[in-house]
């Protein structure tokens, strides 16, 4: 068998069983990694449960010739993640790699969200995300300390939706992402010293479960010609990010196709400055001169090459029918 780029790394993948996860596994037990696929098979709002879409991910890599064990857990259950992690070390003695990608959407506007669809997308997305590497870090911390320094890696999703242009009807969803962007970088600080690297992905214009609604992502090339939407597209980059030699820690990198792009987070723009405290009318005057954003522009612009959109106008429109969406399937005061 050829040597793959993984070889001999025990990686755990949360979300595995469809979507960016799924193509992930395959991918990572291609490359020769050692794979529990997380999964505990629940809908797109993280209702349900269904245990065999992590033992079908874990039957085509077994049938490929590959090694993996499945994993239902949660990781919004902190023991669950816990649990997790502990399946990877009993079924294969260690753990190399975390690649967290699991994810849930409760789609609605602000007035209509309610506290606990707000609450489930932070506690999946972003409360996971940390579970699940704060119970990794304690055992990685452990080897090290006993003399083990042998390359551990963090690979974390976000999404476009978070960094470049959060989504109306996603303030949950862009929330939590952009919160594991910034958590991706304290991870990269904190556990350096322990041989851990951290990294983080963020697709975008991905077909999954979460976009098939997105005008334009039901949409396939030819057969045989390159599908720049396929989520399979994530799994090359994420692969890299998780190997031994890989030198990165503290990125966060878009992935569009074949493009992958160095992103720089929020940073210093133009300011205004005065020796001594400010009166409201003179940053009234003076802020006028700052260049700034406009929301619905920077929106258009990022979404008008996939989706046709053109010029505010369409945007509100879209915006509106999105609310209005939000709206009729049951949004409460409460």
């Amino acid at each position: 068998m050829d040597m793959g780029s993984l070889d001999g790394r025990v990686v755990l993948i949360t979300g595995a069983g469809r979507g960016i996860g799924r193509e992930e596994a395959l991918f990572f037990a291609a490359e020769g990694a050692r794979v529990v696929v997380n999964d505990p098979g629940v809908a797109v709002d993280g209702t349900g449960g269904d245990p065999s879409v992590a033992a079908a991910v874990v039957e085509e890599i077994v049938a490929r010739g590959g090694q993996a064990i499945a994993n239902t857990d949660s990781v919004a259950d902190w023991h669950g993640a816990q649990r997790m992690v502990n399946a990877a070390l009993r079924a294969f003695g260690d753990l190399h790699v975390v690649v967290n990608n699991a994810t849930i959407e409760r789609n609605r506007g602000m007035a209509d969200l309610t506290e606990e669809e707000f609450d489930d997308v932070i506690a999946v997305k972003l409360k996971g995300t940390f579970a699940v590497v704060r119970w990794a870090a304690r055992h990685w911390r452990e080897r090290f300390e006993a003399g083990d320094r042998v390359d551990r890696a963090v690979v974390n999703t976000s999404s476009g939706s978070g960094l470049l242009n959060p989504l109306p009807t996603q303030a949950s969803y862009a929330a939590g992402n952009a919160g594991v962007a910034a958590m991706t970088v304290v991870g990269a600080l904190e556990l350096g010293r322990y041989g851990v690297r951290v990294n983080c992905v963020s697709p975008s214009m991905a077909r999954t479960r979460l976009t098939l609604q997105v005008p334009g992502m039901r949409e396939e090339p030819p057969a045989g010609r390159f599908d720049p939407l396929h989520p399979a597209a994530i799994a090359p980059v994420a692969a890299y990010l998780a190997t031994a030699a890989c030198p990165l820690t503290g990125q966060v990198l878009s992935v569009r196709g074949g493009s992958v792009t160095v992103n720089h987070g929020w940073s210093r723009g133009a300011h205004v400055h005065k020796d001594g405290p400010w009166t409201v009318g003179e940053l009234a005057g003076r802020v006028r001169e700052l260049p700034v954003d406009d929301p619905f522009e920077k929106l258009a612009d990022a979404l008008g090459g996939a989706l046709g959109l053109a010029g505010r106008t369409q945007l509100q429109q879209m915006v509106n029918a999105l609310l209005d969406q939000g709206e009729r399937s049951g949004g409460t005061p409460g």
